[in-house]
Parts: C-alpha cells; structure tokens; sequence
C-alpha cells in the first residue's frame, strides 16, 4: 500500500507535454518569486535567533526562541503545501491526535515548550538556509536557459527591427559568413526560430527538474510516507496476532484429544 501510494504521489507530480502544461508556467512563476521569498526567510530566520539569543539574559531570548521555531516550522510547512499544489500533489492524510484536554490547563509558553522538537527544528533551520541557496542557483540557471531559448527565437524579429530602424546588421559577422555558407537572411532565420524552439523545450525540462529538485530538498513526500506508516503498522501486527492464537487453539485442542485417546 505504501508503495502504491508513493508511486501514484510521484506521477501525480511528474510534468508532461511541458509546453502545453500549466504546471510549467507554474513553476516558472515559482522559481521566479523563490529568489525574494530566499532572502525573506533567510533574513528572518537569522534575525530571529540571532535577537533570541542575545535576549537570553533578560528572559525574553527564550519565548522569543521557541516562537521562532514555530515560525521556522510554518515556513516550511508553506513551502511544502506550495509545491504539492503546484505539481498537484494530493494533501497529505496525517492523523492529528487532539490534545485540547491535556493542554486546557497550560499556558501559551508551556504548550510551547512541549511541542518543541530539537531534531525537527535544526531540520527546520537547514531547509530555510538551503532554501535561500537554491531560491539563487535555482533562479540563476532558470533565467539563463530561458533566456537563450528564447534569444534564438526572437532574433529574426531583432534583427529586422534593427535593420530598418538602425541599419544595423547583426548577422554580418555570424558563423554562416564565417564559413562561406550562402544563405538567405529567411533561411537563416528559420534556422533560428528552430534552435530557439528546441532550446525553450529544454529550458522547460530543465525548469521541471528543478521543482523536482526543490521537491526532495523540502522533504514534500515525507508526509505521504508519514502517514501510511501508522496504518500499515496496525495492519501487520494485527495479523501475526490472530496467526499466533490460531496456532496456540490448534496446539491446545490437539493436547486435549490426545489425552482423551490415552484414557
């Protein structure tokens, strides 16, 4: 079951026909807007603990730092709701177990401290950091392999804007002078268009990989694999269960004939 569901999750967000499929431009938009929302989260981040920690001895450091780890745990919490809805990923079915009766007599700061978890907050803390780097690398590359796609196609129409409005010929100096081939400025041209489009469709995958990148760096598929641990572990242990008491019937019945047979 966990397998199935892991595989029909991954589908689900895998990208085909990537120029014709929304979920592309999707991830453009979202790769564009990665690079301020980085820097948010890094600023924020790093402000938070550095005012935490240095508030320590007049005891304000110290709401301030658990308030700051909630505050990591919603940013990511956001990021990764923001992918599953851009590769269109299923909401992940998570049991939350109600704790308002036990937390009714507790105040703000101790339902804090208990929900506190050291090992989920460092991950926390990474995935912001890492973020911020990859909001730049990500941004850089998806610029530069869209932008030359779509230089090569847009270059016929540059060139005869240029042509007639400057007199200026910026395929004089190009490759098919360099080596003699004679052709007409419309050929030429169709071979531009051509390589711009074949270049823009890789510039498309490459940006589709890099959402699948940025899925696994954000650890989207760790709800899907969290929730069916519960239910399959319910499962199999139910089952060896009644395997075991079949048995201990069988051993108990199979005791008392036989000792019917002696007398």
């Amino acid at each position: 079951m966990k397998a199935t569901e892991a595989t029909a999750a991954s589908r689900a967000g895998k990208v085909n026909w990537v120029l014709f499929n929304p979920k592309t431009y999707a991830t453009i938009l979202y790769l564009l807007i990665s690079l301020p929302l980085g820097i948010i989260y890094f600023t924020v981040a790093l402000t938070g603990l550095t005012l935490s920690i240095g508030l320590i001895p007049i005891f304000i450091g110290i709401p301030l730092f658990f308030g700051v780890a909630k505050l990591l745990n919603g940013i990511v919490t956001f990021e990764q709701s923001m992918i599953r809805h851009i590769l269109g990923l299923p909401a992940p079915s998570v049991s939350h177990i109600s704790k308002q009766q036990t937390e009714a007599g507790q105040n703000w700061f101790m339902r804090m401290v208990k929900a506190f978890d050291g090992g989920l907050f460092i991950r926390n803390l990474l995935l912001v950091f890492s973020r911020f780097v990859t909001g730049i690398v990500f941004f850089a590359i998806m610029v530069t392999v869209l932008a030359l796609g779509l230089g090569f196609i847009a270059l016929p129409a540059v060139h005869i804007i240029l042509m007639n409005e400057m007199k200026l010929d910026i395929l004089e100096n190009s490759l098919f002078s360099y080596f003699h081939i004679d052709w007409t400025y419309n050929q030429q041209y169709l071979l531009y268009v051509g390589v711009g489009l074949v270049l823009f469709w890789i510039a498309l995958r490459v940006v589709n990989g890099l959402m699948q990148v940025q899925r696994r760096i954000m650890y989207v598929d760790e709800a899907y694999q969290q929730s069916n641990v519960p239910m399959e572990a319910e499962m199999y242990a139910s089952v060896p269960s009644q395997y075991y008491e079949y048995e201990e019937g069988q051993s108990i019945q199979g005791m008392v004939q036989a000792a019917h047979r002696q007398v």
